[in-house]
């Protein structure tokens, strides 16, 4: 019977010290007022000359990323592989604005393309459409306002900058996934993946899209793009979530006096995510599946329907994701049990991902328990070390 209560297979990676790093890692994140705290203390830091930087990168940073390049990615990518955890490279600047960067970004996203191509212990890239394409014009694009000559044209270049993504996972025989956003510039974002995965998922499910199960939408658009694809002939790829923007959605929503796409209950959530889950095991010979996911009840709800189908542990259509850093006993007991696992490994330079990790440590204050469990699995293999 598979259990996640192995704490010694969970943190094997991890010395001593390490572990203690983490405990007090996670201990500053529990503080919730302490982390509302660090935005505004990051600025005023780097404004005064701290060396804000280096203490953000012997902390926070050296636990949920791999490097500030790809080649320093290296080390974690080794050790992951050991224990039979693939990685998914993920480019995580944000908060760029510039035709520059987003060209430079794109081009990022291909050089992770290019280096899973020779190798096989990364088996997805990632990106997100806000890394190559501005938020605004997203916006615009998803409410269907009408757009200036000058957008249309900034649109073609978004266009051929996904085009050219997903192009080179066809030629290079590896999938790649679009992450998921805002449920406000989700639409156009939809739109782009049906593009694609009509284009290139005609013999294997190369391009995936990303479905947050916390907006109470999100399983009939599931079922709905499966119907389409059946009809059509292409395969989909789909990587489901629970969601990372849910106090974003609901302050908007409320702002605006519309109502918010997100479920009534936690309990909503969890039903929709395992319905997802299973109804992706039912159709695995339409579906390829990367179920992103820190919750233990539903990997074990996963394990379950792939017995109950009969489906082989190993079968590269099914694979569980977890961040670097975050649910390690999730991650190494399913790769132990002989499951295909792959860690997000976010990285860049560290003042341009300091907007990705602060956004980490709130949500990892803001979903119920995450920060605990964390803390209450470091504390019982620091405890089993000190008994040994």
């Amino acid at each position: 019977m598979l259990s996640f209560d192995n704490t010694e297979i969970a943190f094997r990676t991890k010395t001593t010290s390490e572990l203690l790093k983490a405990w007090g890692l996670f201990t500053f994140i529990s503080k919730n007022n302490l982390v509302k705290l660090s935005k505004p203390l990051a600025g005023i830091a780097v404004k005064i000359g701290f060396p804000f930087t280096y203490f953000i990168k012997a902390t926070i940073y050296e636990h949920f990323c791999g490097g500030e390049s790809i080649r320093e990615c290296e080390t974690v990518i080794d050790k992951l592989h050991k224990l039979n955890v693939g990685t998914i490279l993920d480019y995580s600047v944000e908060g760029k604005e510039t035709e520059e960067d987003f060209e430079l970004t794109a081009q990022e996203i291909i050089d992770t393309q290019e280096r899973a191509a020779i190798d096989d212990r990364i088996p997805f890239s990632v990106f997100k459409l806000t890394g190559i394409a501005r938020f605004g014009l997203l916006e615009k694009l998803s409410s269907g306002e009408v757009l200036s000559e000058a957008e249309k044209h900034e649109y073609e270049r978004v266009h051929q900058r996904v085009e050219r993504i997903c192009k080179k996972a066809a030629e290079i025989d590896r999938c790649v996934m679009m992450d998921a956003e805002d449920s406000w510039i989700q639409p156009i974002m939809d739109e782009l993946m049906l593009e694609m995965m009509r284009r290139f998922n005609k013999d294997k499910a190369l391009i995936y899209n990303t479905f947050q199960f916390y907006r109470h939408d999100r399983l009939q658009k599931l079922k709905d793009l499966y119907a389409v694809a059946k009809e059509e002939g292409f395969l989909i790829g789909v990587k489901i979530v629970r969601g990372a923007y849910m106090e974003r959605e609901r302050a908007r929503a409320a702002e605006m006096g519309y109502n918010s796409p997100i479920q009534a209950t936690k309990e909503d959530t969890d039903k929709d995510y395992d319905a997802a889950l299973e109804f992706c095991i039912e159709h695995i010979d339409q579906i390829h599946l990367c179920a992103g996911s820190h919750n233990e009840k539903s990997a074990l709800k996963l394990v379950e329907f792939l017995d109950k189908h009969n489906i082989s542990k190993s079968d590269k259509r099914v694979y569980f994701s977890q961040l670097l850093g975050m649910s390690d006993h999730i991650s190494y007991n399913l790769s132990n049990a002989g499951y295909n696992v792959a860690k997000y490994v976010p990285y860049g330079p560290v003042k341009d991902v300091l907007p990705y990790l602060i956004r980490r440590a709130e949500e990892n204050t803001s979903v119920a328990g995450q920060t605990t469990r964390e803390l209450n699995l470091i504390n019982t293999e620091r405890e089993r070390r000190r008994k040994k």
